[in-house]
């Protein structure tokens, strides 16, 4: 098993999970038993991915922040960079939201089914439907004020306050780069060293992935074990799929309006990168084999890719960020939770932020999407419906993610004069 991909593990997970759910299903005492023995471990696993979170996005974003110093230099590519990927990643949700919206996967959930899943998430969904009347009940500009924390140590106590995390870790990452850079310097070194850190606690927690994803599913099947759940499943997937094949159509028109090139030469060119990106699920170990890519092929000059590239596997995640619209809002559905337009746009915003500090490793994407789900007052328990199908769908995407890293780094290359014809 040592020599088993995780992605595989995983999968082997799920299966064995589902089997092992529905075999207990027929023996007396077998739900009691999962419900008593083999759920708690899921359980856990989902803690420690909200255990993660606060940390995660704090050393991300300050990390991130504080390597933007070089735009002083370079603020012509600098703020185009930063323009574009900000630009896309808005496109990427609210195809996400149009996609999910229009099929609506959650929706084909029975009524009876609904209730059971309301009936075991009870307590989380009460609460959230409390926080959800108390902020209707405030004034229009109350979301404003909170996103600015009074305490930041308050603030990191709960999760629902992610927002006044990101604003936290940029307002403190602008300061750093504002100071010069030997003063800055120690600050900066801490956090670069949490981050590494960080991201080696979130490779630990994925070791259990396939033992909580066991869990998760044996739990699910038990617990709701009507096949249109999986059929709901099977439907979230091809939405999500059908959102991450949008986004590279979107970086196919990029790519011919503003550069001019064909897009098959542009895939073909990135092809090598992409296949990497599908089997490790890793932005941050695709980069060098991206940057080799993305020069040799297309054409981009050095200095551009070595500049937009690394800034563009730190903050420009739109594979992610279709999957958060496309999640968060399933999950909702699934619930019987009708989001407002509002709440619906606040994902589109929570998820932006979220997407610049979602780390470029495998699986990270789930982590950031309890910041999406909390903030939009949707019960967190529900990962656990996405949780068993969320490995092969990230692998998926990777690819966006790289994909439009490379067609960015083309645009900005192509506007400023280091793109080869």
């Amino acid at each position: 098993m040592k020599n088993i991909a995780l992605h595989w593990k995983i999968l082997i997970g799920m299966a064995l999970g589902v089997v092992y759910g529905l075999v207990l299903s027929f023996v007396d005492g077998g739900g009691d038993f999962i419900g008593d023995f083999i759920k708690p471990f899921g359980t856990i696993f989902i803690n420690l991915l909200k255990l993660i979170a606060i940390p995660l996005i704090l050393a991300s974003l300050i990390k991130g922040v504080s390597d933007l110093k070089d735009i002083s230099k370079l603020s012509q590519m600098g703020g185009r960079t930063i323009l574009t990927y900000v630009a896309t990643t808005l496109i990427a949700v609210t195809i996400g939201l149009i996609l999910v919206n229009t099929i609506q996967p959650g929706k084909s959930i029975s009524v009876e089914t609904r209730q059971e899943l309301v009936e075991a998430y009870a307590t989380d969904a009460d609460q959230k439907r409390e926080a959800a009347a108390k902020q209707q009940e405030a004034g229009p500009l109350q979301a404003l004020v909170d996103i600015v924390p009074s305490n930041i140590f308050a603030a990191a106590t709960n999760n629902r306050n992610m927002l006044q995390i990101i604003f936290f870790a940029l307002f403190f990452g602008i300061g750093m780069i504002l100071l010069p850079e030997e003063s800055s310097q120690p600050v900066k070194a801490f956090f670069d060293s949490f981050n590494a850190i960080i991201l080696k606690l979130i490779d630990m927690i994925m070791m259990a992935a396939p033992y909580g994803v066991f869990a998760l599913l044996a739990a699910l099947v038990v617990e709701a074990p009507s096949l249109e759940l999986f059929q709901a499943l099977a439907l979230y997937a091809v939405t999500l799929l059908l959102g991450l094949g949008a986004m590279i159509i979107v970086y196919s028109i990029i790519v011919k309006v503003f550069t001019g090139r064909s897009p098959s030469t542009f895939f073909k060119g990135i092809a090598p990168a992409q296949l990497l990106a599908f089997s490790t699920s890793s932005s941050a170990a695709t980069l060098p084999i991206t940057m080799e890519c993305v020069e040799e092929n297309l054409g981009v000059d050095k200095e551009v890719t070595s500049f937009v590239l690394p800034i563009g596997a730190t903050i420009n995640m739109d594979g992610t960020s279709v999957y958060q619209g496309v999640a968060a809002v399933f999950i909702a559905q699934a619930f019987g939770l009708d989001l407002s337009l509002s709440a619906q746009l606040g994902i589109i915003f929570t998820a932006t932020l979220a997407s610049i500090g979602t780390a470029a490793v495998p699986s990270a994407g789930i982590v950031m999407l309890v910041i999406v789900l909390a903030q939009a007052g949707i019960p967190e328990a529900g990962l656990a419906l996405i949780f068993a199908i969320d490995r092969p769908l990230d692998m998926c995407r990777t690819i966006v993610n790289v994909t439009g890293d490379a067609a960015v780094s083309m645009l900005v290359g192509k506007s400023i004069g280091k793109l080869k014809d």
